[in-house]
Order: C-alpha cells, then sequence, then structure tokens
C-alpha cells in the first residue's frame, strides 16, 4: 500500500469511529466538514430525515472572491463564518462537529472556530 492508501484508509476508520456516535437530531443538527487540496466544503445535515439544512462550500460565489485560493486558512474561516450565518438565518443556533475523520488542526480547527466565533455553539 502506498502512503496515500494508507492515509486515506486511516481517515476512513476514525470517519466510521467518529460517525458511530455523532448524530444529527432536529434539534441538533450536524456539521460534516470535508477538505480537499483545492477546497473546502461544510454542510449542516439533520441525519433523521437525510437532508441538507444548509451548505457552503469555496467553490460557491458568494463566499469567496474571484481568484482567492480555496485550500487554506483564511478561506477555511470564510467558510465557517459564512456557514455560521446561515445557519442563523435558518434558526440553527446549536449543531454536532463532524470533523470527518480528519484531525482537529488547521483547516478544520480555523472552520470550526470561526463558526463558534460567528455564533453557532458545540
Amino acid at each position: 500500500m502506498s502512503v496515500a492508501e494508507t492515509r486515506r484508509t486511516a481517515r476512513l476508520k476514525r470517519q466510521r469511529r467518529v460517525r458511530r456516535k455523532v448524530v444529527g437530531t432536529a434539534d441538533q443538527p450536524r456539521l460534516c466538514v470535508f477538505r480537499s487540496a483545492k477546497n473546502i466544503y461544510a454542510q449542516i445535515i439533520e441525519d433523521q430525515t437525510g437532508t441538507t439544512l444548509v451548505s457552503v462550500s469555496t467553490l460557491s460565489k458568494d463566499v469567496l472572491e474571484a481568484g482567492t485560493h480555496g485550500g487554506n486558512i483564511e478561506a477555511a474561516k470564510a467558510i465557517g463564518k459564512a456557514i455560521a450565518e446561515k445557519a442563523i438565518a435558518n434558526n440553527i443556533k446549536k449543531v454536532v462537529f463532524d470533523r470527518n475523520g480528519f484531525l482537529y488542526h488547521g483547516r478544520i480547527k480555523a472552520l470550526a472556530d470561526a463558526a463558534r466565533e460567528a455564533g453557532l455553539s458545540f
């Protein structure tokens, strides 16, 4: 197995382990974060009905200016602030954070901190 395959399988194992415990309900939906090399995505999901309530990514035209890179900490902060603003507009104030198997540092931590500063509690 290559290093990339080993990292991916380790992330998927962490994802399954965390997902067993983290479930989004109608009262506290799940804030799920995915990051790739070039972009970062965030969704607020209600798992009981399987619906996505709010979603934001660096590909959204209203979040980042044209020409800025979506794979850095500044972009993650912008996504965290935008997801919190959209969630509060939809009367969602408490969420459960799902880091999706990614380690809690760098862009994932920056997104979570920005969402907390903008008004979400988790």
